[in-house]
């Protein structure tokens, strides 16, 4: 009988439950044998895999997390941990790998599907930094970013303060780019575009002198220090200026609709792919549909932002 392995890798992403449930199910009606990988990478390496069966994924397409758990593993990095990982997945007799992470859970997987072992992938994290594909994660992410921004703006009405609200991305702009849009920032500053400060101040003041109460920035983290971008606000703008920094609260949480349907479609297309044969492929959400990508194009590839919706976000906020 045809067995597949399942683990999720990485930093944790809303609906990763979502497609773990697809995946097995999937298996279970089409009489593939799934089994879990327990932590990630390092579970594989330490041989840490259980049966899977309908009850094991009852009742968790809602819940935020992984219930396979995850890990950033260093031993699967080299030679000898993979290795490892493919005795431990020979004696089991299973040729099949279904990943669900982000780039470096996909690019691990890329270099163990050279061993041998089918790898197909299923993309997941909130920074959206997958290429060919909409990550699941994200649009959950961005709803959470969006929430806080809407109640932060209620305060700062109150006040009539600027806010600085940095969200999470890494070197990714999307989560602060669809956030701000949504939200009606006055200015988002992203990795990929380089900040102009000169910009946000006189976006500030020009409100200000049309009598507007506050003033609201969307910062991706590592773009500019946001205690220092603060400091020089409040020097040229005069106006009382704080800081909140959303951090993990957008990894958890009760995923969105976006991200449980389109995890369970990509959970059933991994399955699918290893029913026809398809070996070494991503699924990729594009245009309402899956597609399977190579993992060698997804891993040399480089995702660029969309730079329409930032040209529309400057726009709207004159």
């Amino acid at each position: 009988m045809t067995r597949v392995a399942l683990l999720t890798s990485g930093g944790d992403a809303p609906g990763m439950n979502a497609a773990i449930r697809a995946v097995v199910r999937s298996a279970i009606y089409q009489r593939v044998e799934a089994y879990g990988v327990y932590q990630g990478f390092e579970g594989l390496v330490s041989g840490h895999l259980n049966p899977m069966t309908l009850g094991s994924v009852a009742d968790i397409i809602h819940r935020g997390g992984t219930i396979l758990r995850t890990s950033r593993s260093a031993v699967f990095m080299n030679d000898e941990g993979r290795q490892q990982a493919y005795d431990h997945l020979e004696k089991m007799g299973i040729e099949h790998l279904v990943i669900i992470g982000g780039n470096g859970s996909l690019r691990g997987g890329y270099e163990f599907s050279r061993m041998g072992i089918n790898v197909i992938g299923i993309p997941a994290t909130i920074d959206n930094d997958i290429v060919y594909t909409q990550s699941i994660g994200f649009d959950s992410a961005v709803n959470t970013a969006l929430e806080a921004i809407n109640r932060i703006r209620d305060t700062a009405t109150s006040h009539g303060r600027v806010f600085i609200i940095e969200v999470m991305g890494r070197d990714c702009g999307e989560i602060a780019l669809h956030a701000g849009v949504a939200g009606g920032a006055e200015s988002i500053l992203i990795p990929e575009i380089a900040p102009d400060l000169n910009q946000v101040v006189d976006k500030i003041n020009r409100g200000t002198e049309r009598g507007k109460l506050h003033s609201i920035i969307v910062v991706a983290e590592g773009v500019y220090p946001v205690m220092d971008l603060k400091a020089e606000i409040e020097k040229r703008t005069g106006q009382d200026t704080r800081v909140s920094i959303l951090g993990h609260t957008q990894r958890g949480g009760t995923p969105s609709a976006v991200d449980r349907i389109m995890a369970s479609c990509m959970g059933k297309a991994a399955i699918d792919c290893i029913i026809e044969n398809q070996r070494n492929v991503m699924m990729a959400y594009h245009e309402d549909k899956i597609h399977p990508i190579p993992l060698a194009e997804i891993v040399n590839g480089n995702k660029t932002p969309e730079l329409d919706m930032f040209e529309i976000a400057r726009m709207l906020s004159i």
